[in-house]
């Protein structure tokens, strides 16, 4: 029994001498390859993330594309500025006289003409006022009247008096006395006359006030504002706080509606007077308006750096609202070829951290293989495409992007 499990625990044994010593040693070369190949691939990697040269970005240049729709067609935006709609001729209409308010009849976005009533006082005083002053006038007219008759039955007799007095028919007393008497009739004909005069006046002050308790549209417009109701009390000259109104209404002349901008300093001098623009508002990005340049402001805020440039626009529709945010690409337009045909917009577009410097000239760092070459160019406007390069740089060229001042001319770099 001992013999038979010593034979089977032989029999299980494995005997080393039996193995290849070949396999053995291949096993350890192929991993110490690996191990080498891996060092030789993590040194690659290090040594060509860590090349030398200035990492940058890097943008393509791009071609300008022509703006401008309508008149402004083959027009290239050489400014944009942002803005608001405002209203050349608008108006807060209110009473010339403190009064409560009897009548309203208008309301918010009504169009109303020229001298239509907007609002009306209680006009009881006034009323009463006016018909003191008619009596008055009577008063004055019946006065008038018995001086003109006194003053006509005066006269005769004057004058038959001095002609006695020639003849020597009635003492110089009794014609000194006859003479007194004719001149006060005169003189209370004066009197009388001036006094109806007096008593018109005040008639006439006494309708005006009546008629300044309504108020009428100065213009004709739409209402964009109703600040009274009927009942409450106005007064043009109340001092706020309280319960008093000093207006009535506002209404805007939407014919006279225009943007207003504030163009920088640095650029101002590529604006003037009738130069074509592009209105686009805000609430409808997607619709180019056709515009003008009405004026440059002559003045400039000191404390914005800005010069103030009032736009038109040369069509009229009612989506365009008063205070609406705008923006204003101002247009230069490009003159026609040989052939006719209106030339492309001139100048390329990169992005806006690609150029160093403001106003009309600046630098760029255009790439060249490995290295930068420095460029000064001449800048146009800035918009959300990003900067106009007039000269400079062509279309195609690939500049630096990011921070550019650690870069100088013929630096090297290394594109991120």
């Amino acid at each position: 029994m001992t013999t038979d499990k010593s034979n089977l625990l032989n029999q299980l044994r494995i005997d080393r001498a039996d193995v290849p010593q070949a396999e053995g040693v291949a096993f350890w070369w192929w991993i110490v390859g690996g191990g080498a190949a891996f060092l030789i691939l993590l040194g690659a990697w290090f040594f060509l993330s860590g090349s030398s040269g200035i990492p940058v970005r890097a943008a393509t240049a791009k071609a300008a594309v022509a703006a401008g729709t309508g008149n402004s067609a083959g027009a290239a935006s050489m400014l944009d500025a942002s803005g608001y709609v405002v209203a050349r001729r608008q108006a807060t209409v209110s009473f010339k006289v403190t009064g409560k308010v009897l009548e309203v009849p208008i309301e918010e976005g009504q169009y109303v003409e020229k001298d239509q009533v907007m609002a009306r006082l209680d006009d009881s005083n006034a009323r009463a006022t006016m018909d003191f002053a008619k009596a008055q006038v009577q008063q004055a007219e019946a006065a008038l009247n018995a001086a003109k008759l006194a003053f006509e039955n005066a006269k005769p007799i004057f004058e038959r008096n001095t002609e006695l007095l020639k003849r020597g028919v009635i003492s110089q007393t009794a014609f000194d006395n006859s003479k007194s008497s004719f001149d006060a009739v005169e003189s209370s004909l004066r009197v009388s006359t001036k006094s109806l005069e007096v008593s018109r006046a005040n008639l006439a002050m006494a309708q005006r006030n009546a008629d300044d308790t309504i108020v009428r549209a100065p213009f004709p417009g739409v209402v964009t504002v109703k600040a009274a109701q009927p009942g409450e009390m106005v007064s043009p000259i109340s001092a706020g706080g309280g319960f008093t109104r000093t207006g009535v209404g506002t209404i805007v002349d939407m014919d006279s509606l225009e943007v207003e901008v504030d163009v920088s300093e640095n650029f101002i001098s590529r604006v003037h007077a009738n130069q074509p623009a592009t209105i686009k508002l805000n609430a409808y990005p997607d619709w180019s308006i056709a515009g003008e340049i009405i004026a440059v402001i002559p003045t400039a805020d000191r404390a914005k750096a800005t010069v103030k440039v009032r736009v038109g626009f040369k069509e009229r529709d009612a989506r365009i609202l008063p205070q609406m945010g705008a923006r204003v690409a101002f247009l230069s337009a490009a003159a026609p070829n040989a052939t006719g045909s209106v030339a492309a917009a001139p100048g390329v577009i990169v992005p806006i951290d690609a150029v160093q410097g403001t106003g009309e000239t600046g630098v760029v760092f255009v790439i060249r293989g490995d290295k930068v070459e420095r460029r000064a160019v001449k800048l146009g406007g800035r918009s959300a495409d990003g900067q106009t390069i007039l000269s400079g740089v062509s279309a195609g060229d690939r500049v630096a992007v990011g921070d550019t001042t650690k870069l100088t001319d013929g630096a090297e770099v290394h594109i991120e």
